[in-house]
Parts: C-alpha cells; sequence; structure tokens
C-alpha cells in the first residue's frame, strides 16, 4: 500500500463522522457530500504528516468549509436546507402527505437531530450554527473552533451560548394563556394524527383560516383554506407530516416545527382565541427562516 493509498484509508475511516458534521451544519445531503469531497481534496495537497490528530484536523476543516458555505448561500439568497418548492401536484405541506422519502434519506432524518432541529438551527447566524454543532454535538475544543471563526476562544464560546439558547429556548415560569393556546394546539395535532374529524371540527373555530405561502421560486400562490369542515378533512391526511415534531414560539404565538422528508418542511405559528384555533399561518419557504423571530420550548 503506497502513501496516498493509506491516506484514503484513513480518511474512510472518518468518512461518516464528517458527513455527520457537514449534514449539521448545511440541512443537505448533497451539500454535506460536497464538503466532504472538498475535505478530502484539501487534505491530498497537505502533507499528512504535520498532522498529529487527523480525525480532528478534518473535522474543523469540514466545519471551515461549511462555514464558507452557509456565508455564501446566505449572501446569494439561495434556497436553504436543499429544499425545493412543491409540485402542482403535491398536497399541501401543512394539511396533506406526500410519499415516503428515499430509504437512505430517511435513515439520515432519523438521526438525533432531525430536520425540525435542523430548521431551528437555520435560524442561526453562520458562525453560531458552527460553534454549537462542533461543540455540542462532536465536542470540538472551543480552542479549535475559534481558528475556524476567526475570533478568540472565549468569543467562540460566547457563540455557541447564544446558539444553545435559541435552539434550546429558554425557562421560563409558565404563561397560563400561553399554557392553554398550547393545549389546544396539543388537541388539534393528537387529532389530526389520529384521523378523528369530529375532535378536529370541536378544536377549530367555524371561520379558522389556514394560509400558506409557497416556496421562494415556486410557480404555486400562497393557498387559503377556510372554515372547520374543510380545514379538518384536508387535516386528516396530517399524521405522515407530524413525524418529526418540536413546539416553538413565533413572535410569542405557539408554533410547531414539523416535518415530512429531507426537501420539505414547514413552521406552523397558530392563532388561538377562546379556546379554538382560528388562524393558522404556514411558513414553507426556507428564505424566511432568518426573520422568524423563533424560540424553541423545552417540553
Amino acid at each position: 500500500m503506497n502513501g496516498r493509498e493509506f491516506l484514503a484509508e484513513r480518511f474512510e475511516e472518518n468518512r461518516t463522522q464528517l458527513k455527520a458534521v457537514a449534514y449539521r451544519m448545511l440541512g443537505s445531503a448533497n451539500e454535506a457530500e460536497d464538503a466532504v469531497q472538498e475535505a478530502w481534496i484539501r487534505l491530498s495537497r497537505t502533507d499528512s504528516r504535520a498532522i498529529e490528530n487527523l480525525g480532528g484536523w478534518l473535522t474543523t476543516v469540514v466545519g471551515r468549509v461549511c462555514l464558507d458555505m452557509l456565508r455564501s448561500r446566505r449572501s446569494r439568497r439561495e434556497e436553504l436546507l436543499d429544499t425545493r418548492a412543491p409540485e402542482a401536484h403535491t398536497a399541501d405541506p401543512v394539511l396533506g402527505a406526500e410519499p415516503e422519502a428515499d430509504p437512505e434519506q430517511q435513515a439520515m432524518m432519523a438521526d438525533s437531530v432531525g430536520l425540525a432541529m435542523l430548521v431551528v438551527l437555520e435560524t442561526l447566524d453562520p458562525a453560531e450554527r458552527l460553534a454549537f454543532v462542533l461543540h455540542d454535538m462532536f465536542a470540538v475544543p472551543f480552542d479549535e473552533i475559534a481558528r475556524v471563526v476567526d475570533r478568540t476562544p472565549a468569543a467562540a464560546r460566547q457563540l455557541a451560548s447564544r446558539a444553545r439558547r435559541r435552539v434550546r429556548g429558554v425557562d421560563l415560569d409558565p404563561d397560563p394563556d400561553l399554557t392553554r393556546k398550547r393545549e389546544v394546539v396539543d388537541a388539534f395535532l393528537a387529532a389530526a394524527r389520529s384521523g378523528d374529524f369530529e375532535a378536529l371540527v370541536a378544536v377549530l373555530d367555524p371561520d379558522v383560516v389556514v394560509r400558506s405561502e409557497a416556496a421562494a421560486g415556486g410557480a404555486g400562490a400562497p393557498s387559503l383554506v377556510r372554515g372547520a369542515a374543510t380545514v379538518a378533512r384536508q387535516a386528516m391526511m396530517f399524521a405522515p407530516f407530524a413525524r418529526s415534531s418540536l413546539h416553538a414560539l413565533v413572535d410569542g404565538a405557539p408554533a410547531v416545527i414539523s416535518a415530512l422528508d429531507d426537501h420539505r418542511f414547514s413552521v406552523m405559528i397558530f392563532t388561538v382565541a377562546r379556546g379554538k384555533v382560528t388562524q393558522m399561518s404556514v411558513v414553507d419557504d426556507p428564505t424566511r427562516l432568518p426573520g422568524l423571530d423563533l424560540t424553541v420550548l423545552n417540553d
């Protein structure tokens, strides 16, 4: 075995973790693969004899590549999360269902992060996201993270801390009104998952309105569904969509982050009055995520 073959073998030993880091950073399996491949190119151009910890070196390189990709993506306002706009024949992103994702993609979605968490990570500044992912998920020391983001270790620690508060939410004294609204939202979700039409109608205001925005670049116009019976009938197909979900607040209103597969997700914002859901606003456009005042709640 020559030197290059040995280096390639060592690289392959680290590939799984490198893809995991890149996926959590980018939220796209294809882009994660591109980042890992770029790390191999950089390694092949480096004198590996000077690298004491190859795994650590590769992890920080992938982190740096992903950081550059996130910054470029944001500056160009490209679609986030490798999301594709729904085709005209697909179901509504909140109330409809789609065929199951590719098994390999499903396996990636089933890990500890989940697509719902990736949606939350997408609201972070790129440097905050890198610090949180590398330190909290992969135990990379702050002095190494600092070199990637060109900050001091103390500044890198602050980046991770800010991201952690945003991702995990802040423990606050429960607001009785908010608690009641969440109970109503939970009742809607439970009825939708179980396909209980009568329970759905009972939790919806007779004049409930659901507004859903098409993803950026999509041909479809924003959709509107009105009336408890109509919304309930469409919500009967909700179960596949609710496979992965997190409770959240958006501008102080109860919300749920949910996912269908590796290409589609939604942030559902609920308006609750007099114990009924009166309105649901659906954000299915990834370019709007950074502008949401979104906080994940500790369940």
